[in-house]
């Protein structure tokens, strides 16, 4: 499969109903710390919109309630995978993202054969407690030398100014949290992430 090159994370519907009419084509719907009826909520929400617009969505961590909204494409960091229906998702066809900061976390996540590999955080991160190192891009290359032709997502401090080198690095798509939704201008920076983007589309 192919993805979209600029992949914006975001933590509710209302980021992604203001997102998609710019023309956004790929987003992810991160939320933490929410009782399930409300992560419902969000996910039903932000998948009607989604459809509305002819852009994907994609669940990260919520598997079941992405599974009971019908959405198509969930992501699961490493701990989340302990605990998900993989064969659940398999036969509901829901296409796989998964986070991979390690050798050992990309081998056990190619096990699994998954539509995408994400790896972070390529840059430093104050957004998120990580307890890795910034992978920087030799690590980009050397995961793209390993998966081939399966995509690989940059994620992790990423900004517009960073963009050229990760794909270089042989990123297919950026995933970014703090450039978008802390900007003081959110539209602006996504449309400027659009128009730097859409030629590698």
């Amino acid at each position: 499969m192919r993805l979209d090159p600029f992949y914006p994370v975001v933590d509710s519907a209302a980021w992604v109903r203001r997102l998609l009419p710019l023309g956004v084509k790929l987003v992810q719907l991160r939320i933490k710390a929410q009782p399930p009826e409300a992560i419902r909520r969000e996910v039903d929400d932000a998948l009607a919109c989604a459809r509305r617009h002819g852009a994907q969505l994609v669940v990260n961590d919520h598997w079941r309630i992405a599974l009971d909204a019908g959405a198509d494409f969930v992501h699961l960091g490493q701990e989340d995978l302990d605990g998900a229906d993989l064969p659940a998702l398999c036969r509901h066809a829901l296409r796989l993202g998964i986070s991979t900061h390690s050798h050992e976390e990309l081998e056990r996540a190619l096990a699994l054969a998954p539509d995408y590999i994400a790896l972070g955080p390529v840059y430093p991160t104050a957004l998120k407690a990580m307890p890795w190192a910034p992978q920087g891009l030799a690590r980009l290359r050397e995961w793209k030398r390993r998966i081939g032709a399966l995509p690989l997502v940059a994620i992790g401090g990423l900004t517009l100014e960073r963009a050229a080198g990760c794909f270089d690095a042989g990123a297919d798509a950026l995933a970014m949290v703090g450039d978008i939704v802390l900007h003081p201008d959110p539209e602006a920076r996504a449309a400027a992430w659009l128009r730097a983007t859409r030629p590698r589309a």
